[in-house]
């Protein structure tokens, strides 16, 4: 019963914090003719309440894909078409076909907060957005963006070739964690793989967009319990990687808030910086797979909190460059370059982790395999 009722009051908490978060601004607020992502919402639910379904996705005269073209699959047009219903009962002009382009008032912003409230408690949401790095001039944390500071691959080979690269890499990056996954099925194995495959599809698609990150955070909460440092790390590292949208957004004083806020949450529950030993982080198999670097792994705690310290001093530093600072004017967009490629190697290395707790897992064997 006790442990309900703290759970309780976990929820409770949270949802209070998320909540007070969507106080603040929001994507496009006032910024006529596109108003951004926050538009879009808007915009999908009076499009799925108009329009028949065959509609939906296609360009017609009452439907100009140009404008926050529905580009979420079909599950996502439902919810909207849901909300839509909801938001007709209460005031017919927020759906308004054509006429309600850009409507903003504050209780049509309390009913979009509330059918957003339901999505999650990760500081960093909501909801993602799927964009072309290759052609937008998103900053995204992924390896193409990143090695687009070096050399510019879209001046190099073709989009075809681009895309057909893409899905090699890709495929490539996921295929041990789910080779592994299909010899030695566990319920375990699944939620590890989930983060490898949700990792690599972020930093090696084709197409992603800034936001897309999220999809990998939501399966790392579910393996937090099991390495809650390193999950903890790596969620502070996606909401990091998102601080170009939030101050564009106006968001930073929820992100300076929230962000100290779940680190000191998870070292006070968690423990986290006492939990860095090879066995914590599930490398106690690869170690001994070593052989003779095991002595190596005796000052493995310290360097990982090193690591850790110094990457939580890096990300701040940028955050406040980045919100303090005018970038230099040979050098725009020199702060959200520098968070994109920062976020990458963390990502980077993640990935690295992360396959290597999957290829070392011996307890797999033992458990229970899925059926």
């Amino acid at each position: 019963m006790e442990k309900w009722s703290l759970m309780t009051i976990a929820v409770l908490l949270a949802l209070t914090v998320r909540w007070a978060v969507s106080l603040g601004s929001y994507s496009g607020a006032g910024k006529p003719p596109m108003f951004g992502d926050y538009e879009a919402q808007r915009h999908w639910q009076e499009i799925t309440y108009n329009l028949p379904i065959r509609q939906w996705y296609f360009n017609t005269s009452d439907n100009n894909l140009l404008y926050w073209g529905l580009d979420y699959p079909p599950l996502t047009a439902y919810h909207s078409f849901v909300c839509a219903h909801i938001a007709k009962l209460i005031n017919p002009d927020w759906v308004a076909l054509h006429t309600s382009r850009g409507y903003e008032s504050q209780p049509h912003k309390l009913f979009m907060r509330t059918t957003g409230f339901q999505c999650s408690l990760h500081p960093a949401l909501p909801r993602p957005h799927p964009y072309r790095p290759w052609a937008l001039p998103d900053k995204v944390a992924n390896i193409w963006c990143s090695l687009s500071v070096l050399i510019k691959i879209k001046n190099v080979i073709s989009p075809r070739t681009q895309l057909k690269l893409s899905f090699a890499v890709t495929f490539l990056s996921l295929l041990p964690a789910c080779i592994k996954l299909t010899v030695q099925p566990s319920l375990r194995g699944f939620k590890f793989a989930l983060v490898s495959c949700a990792l690599s599809f972020f930093l090696f698609s084709f197409q992603v967009h800034e936001k897309s990150i999220l999809l990998v955070s939501v399966p790392v909460c579910l393996v937090i319990n099991e390495i809650p440092f390193m999950a903890t790390w790596f969620l502070l590292v996606s909401t990091f990687s998102l601080l170009p949208l939030l101050l564009k957004d106006e968001l930073l004083l929820p992100y300076a808030v929230t962000t100290p806020a779940f680190l000191a949450v998870c070292l006070a529950s968690f423990s986290i910086l006492e939990k860095t030993s090879a066995e914590d982080l599930q490398l106690k198999a690869f170690s001994l797979a070593l052989k003779g670097y095991t002595s190596w792994f005796k000052s493995f705690p310290r360097i990982v909190r090193s690591l850790f310290l110094l990457s939580l001093s890096l990300m701040g530093i940028l955050s406040v460059l980045s919100a303090a600072l005018p970038p230099p004017q040979r050098l725009p967009d020199l702060f959200p370059v520098a968070v994109a490629v920062v976020s990458c190697l963390h990502f980077l290395l993640f990935l690295l982790y992360f396959n290597v707790v999957i290829l070392w897992d011996s307890r797999n064997r033992g458990q229970k395999k899925i059926s």
